[in-house]
């Protein structure tokens, strides 16, 4: 069972969607499990054959409990998988004990009918591949779709998520000594170089503001790497990649933080895509345990709807957040001639432990400078 932030205790093993004897390799999704942080698909990370199942669907899991056995080609001995979480609407439900496919069924539809007792072999579905949606089940289950989707479950998930957060944050604020620093960086070179990118491109082709803060930052890091990493064991770790956690606000409330990975080796374009791609899966449910596990560094912006200043709460074991602020005008005195500016205060908040004040003022001045010259992103 794998730990999908310091909160993490345990976790639910919903399904299984491979068998003893099929062939994986690293990255695929392998199994569904249920977590604070919603239903996740879980990955494996080793390439061979799966030989051992050792857990049964429906089960609650402390964290690093071995669920399954994974023979690699590197070694004739049975390695332990490491499995990740994500929803996939459509997935397929595996009966292990008889090694056949059982039905496919989106999540709800299987929990409905683990509730009822429904026999989902018998009935017919009409979604993609056959797949069971709720219209499918009988009228009376129907009829529980509000009160068992919408309200009972957002609710169980968002107290659930709540409690996650505040055990991590709670962490957080009595391990970590932070310090906060700010900074009011000019938009203007940045908001001109997007409307002019932005001039001929269809709407959903669109570059917004957040990918050139994701590019900046990422670029800025390179040249500091003392705030990408991870403080463990009473020690700094410098990451090696720069993957940064983007904060995502759920609908039925609640946050999570997916990783964009590799972010200083993307263009704007391709930044701006994963953005769009992790954003969206993020609010449906369909991450991915390594998305959620491994961001070195983490960013937080509200944009319009925010405040002039985010002084954000670092995700151990990381050592520093950034908050980004909404845009606001400003009047400056430029040679004894006000002129109004675009500004947005970022803020950084740091572990004191790795990072001191003059480090933090040189990244923040360092970030302002690139955001400048978006053209270079």
């Amino acid at each position: 069972m794998p730990s999908l932030g310091a909160d993490m205790t345990e976790g639910m093993l919903v399904e299984w969607l491979v068998k003893r004897g099929d062939p994986v390799k690293r990255g695929d999704i392998i199994a569904v499990i249920e977590t604070q942080k919603g239903a996740i698909d879980m990955e494996v990370y080793h390439t061979g054959v799966i030989s051992e199942i050792l857990h049964q669907p429906v089960v609650t899991l402390p964290v690093g409990t071995v669920m399954a056995r994974v023979e690699t080609q590197a070694s004739d001995r049975e390695v332990a998988a490491t499995i990740a979480p994500q929803i996939d609407t459509v997935a397929p439900q595996i009966d292990t004990a008889a090694d056949r496919v059982a039905a496919i069924a989106s999540p709800i539809v299987r929990k409905i009918a683990m509730g009822k007792s429904l026999d989902l072999t018998a009935i017919k579905g009409s979604g993609p591949k056959g797949a069971i949606l709720l219209r499918d089940l009988p009228e009376n289950t129907e009829e529980i779709r509000a009160s068992t989707s919408d309200r009972k479950q957002s609710s169980g998930i968002t107290k659930s998520m709540r409690a996650a957060i505040a055990a991590a944050m709670s962490k957080s604020k009595n391990e970590i000594p932070h310090f906060y620093q700010s900074l009011d960086i000019e938009l203007g070179n940045a908001q001109e170089w997007l409307k002019k990118t932005n001039e001929d491109r269809a709407p959903e082709q669109h570059i917004l503001l957040l990918a050139l803060l994701l590019k900046a930052v990422a670029k800025t890091l390179t040249k500091y790497p003392d705030l990408n990493g991870f403080y463990q064991e009473n020690q700094f770790v410098h990451a090696k990649e720069i993957h940064i956690g983007n904060v995502i606000s759920i609908r039925q409330g609640g946050l999570v933080v997916p990783a964009i990975h590799h972010v200083d080796k993307l263009s704007v374009d391709e930044t701006m895509q994963a953005i769009r791609d992790i954003s969206a899966r993020g609010r449906n449910g369909h991450l991915r345990s390594s998305e959620l596990t491994d961001a070195t560094i983490t960013i937080t912006n509200m944009g319009e709807r925010g405040t002039d200043t985010v002084f954000a709460v670092i995700y151990p074991p990381q050592v520093a957040i950034i908050g980004f602020g909404k845009i606001r005008e400003t009047l400056q005195l430029v040679d004894a001639i006000l002129v109004s500016r675009d500004v947005m205060s970022v803020c950084l908040s740091a572990d004191h432990r790795v990072i001191d004040g003059m480090l933090g003022a040189k990244f923040l001045n360092a970030l302002s400078k690139q955001l400048q010259k978006p053209e270079l992103l």
